[in-house]
């Protein structure tokens, strides 16, 4: 190391002193020799020159530097909060273990009337209602509800109450134009049991769930039950694989969190109501495309109290929509329909403003990917031509952390689905999920934008989605909880 000090040459004939101190060299100014160049002007603006002088940005700066954080910062909150609601089952033993459906049920107190909804559905219907047929529990009716135009689909259910003309009964709606909650509220009429089921057309659903049901109103007093609903066919495309561990967040865990908030969005199928509330909320509201969601806001609204129960042995299977394009206006028409609640208001007649809160927050989340959606593109454009503060890369990359440990947590969870469903995934399986990760995000953001357009133009029009039965490869996989069900007196 070069010393603070240096020999001094003696003037007198006498020895030179060992270290002679020298005054500090004066600071180079101008020309650097061997570089050429001034030495570069000192950073200003910011505390100590570490933020840029953002004074002297442009209005094009401050638009693309504006919008780079916005997204950020909302993709950032909303990949916490599914995180958090993803995870919600698995942050303890207890609440796992409260998720699922009692192993040993209560005997049978209950009438049941399942209505099954079906329009152009003559490929699945049969084997849907000859299916719920099979249920375990002593009393149950089941309403089969078609439209007027559609003889295709009546011919199959008439066939099917033919051959269980005791349990099947088939009722024709006359309503135009036509959705899934007018059908409901003209076979609501013709019920006669205390609880009211709703399953979709192409529903495949296990024998022993009525008595779990039943059982479950009777452990907990609930004016709702809330059963586990599983997209089964995951490797039919990179979107259904996706799509279905969606569905296995959602009812596994993230619909629990609601139920423990006291708001609750309903599924559209495998939901059980009690009739007495059914007759107090007058049915489902006939002009709303999320007629699930919309009944359960206005009855966590009035105080009901919803179980939510999710018991893999025991899930209702469901297909993932055949196209992409399906797929896209089924999501479109589900945030559409959480606008339509939102706007509606019922969530203000909450108690507590946390919950308030909470429910705007939800039901907002379609305005939330949309606008994301939309300056996504603003803010890819910008990075790739724009040269933007170190302050705003590192704000942009704030989503990078919980989106990677939420890829993190889907694996796992596609982990588990192969060993509970005894379909074990494959690399290829875990590499779809993987490089489907952004691409789905981007998808999403773009029938949330739609979903906007089409509320802001007032067009209520519903997009059904085709099933064709792609989840009906296989039979059900037994399981230790059925196997106890089967030896405990189950059967009629």
């Amino acid at each position: 190391m070069p010393s603070l000090f240096v020999t001094a040459p003696a003037t007198d004939g006498t020895p030179d002193p060992l270290l002679t101190p020298q005054p500090s060299p004066a600071p180079v100014t101008g020309v650097v020799p061997n570089r050429g160049s001034e030495l570069p002007p000192p950073v200003t603006g910011g505390a100590d020159g570490i933020l840029p002088d953002v004074a002297h940005w442009t209005a094009m700066e401050w638009l693309g530097c504006t919008a780079l954080i916005l997204v950020s910062v909302a993709l950032t909150a909303v990949a916490l909060t599914t995180l958090w609601w993803m995870l919600h089952a698995w942050w303890s033993r207890d609440n796992l273990t409260r998720s699922q459906f009692a192993v040993r049920p209560i005997a049978p107190a209950h009438r049941f009337s399942l209505l099954v909804p079906a329009r152009h559905e003559e490929e699945v219907l049969g084997q849907t209602l000859d299916r719920l047929t099979e249920q375990d529990h002593p009393d149950v009716e089941i309403i089969a509800i078609v439209g007027h135009d559609d003889p295709g689909t009546e011919r199959v259910a008439r066939e099917a109450a033919a051959r269980h003309p005791d349990l099947i009964s088939v009722v024709v709606d006359h309503s135009v134009p036509k959705n899934k909650p007018k059908a409901l509220n003209t076979a609501l009429a013709h019920t006669t049991g205390d609880i009211v089921g709703v399953f979709d057309a192409e529903d495949e659903v296990h024998p022993h769930l009525l008595r779990l049901v039943d059982s479950r109103f009777s452990e907990t007093g609930a004016a709702v039950v809330q059963g586990g609903v599983q997209l089964m066919n995951f490797r039919s495309s990179w979107w259904a694989l996706r799509n279905v561990l969606e569905y296995y967040f959602w009812f596994r865990s993230r619909l629990h969190f609601h139920a423990n908030a006291n708001f609750i969005p309903l599924g559209g199928n495998t939901v059980f109501v009690r009739r007495d509330w059914l007759d107090y909320s007058d049915g489902w509201d006939a002009e709303c495309l999320a007629e699930d969601c919309e009944l359960g806001v206005r009855l966590s609204s009035a105080g009901a109290k919803v179980a939510v129960a999710y018991s893999p042995e025991v899930v209702t299977r469901e297909e993932t929509p055949g196209s992409l394009l399906s797929l896209f206006k089924q999501r479109t028409r589900w945030n559409q329909g959480f606008l339509q609640v939102l706007r509606k208001g019922e969530w203000r007649k909450l108690p507590l403003r946390s919950q308030r809160a909470f429910a705007r927050y939800m039901l907002a989340m379609p305005f939330l990917q949309a606008f994301a959606g939309v300056l996504i593109p603003v803010s890819l454009l910008l990075m790739a031509v724009a040269k933007v503060p170190a302050w705003v890369a590192m704000i942009s990359f704030l989503p990078l952390a919980p989106t990677l440990i939420t890829v993190a947590v889907e694996v796992a969870a596609l982990h588990e689905f192969g060993h509970l469903y005894g379909n074990r995934a494959r690399i290829r399986d875990y590499a779809r999920l993987l490089l489907g990760t952004v691409p789905f995000q981007i998808f999403l953001a773009a029938a949330a934008v739609r979903s906007v357009v089409r509320q802001l133009r007032g067009d209520h029009s519903w997009e059904k989605t085709e099933h064709t039965g792609a989840h009906r490869t296989a039979e059900p996989v037994a399981t230790v909880a059925t196997a106890e069900l089967q030896t405990s007196g189950a059967g009629r």
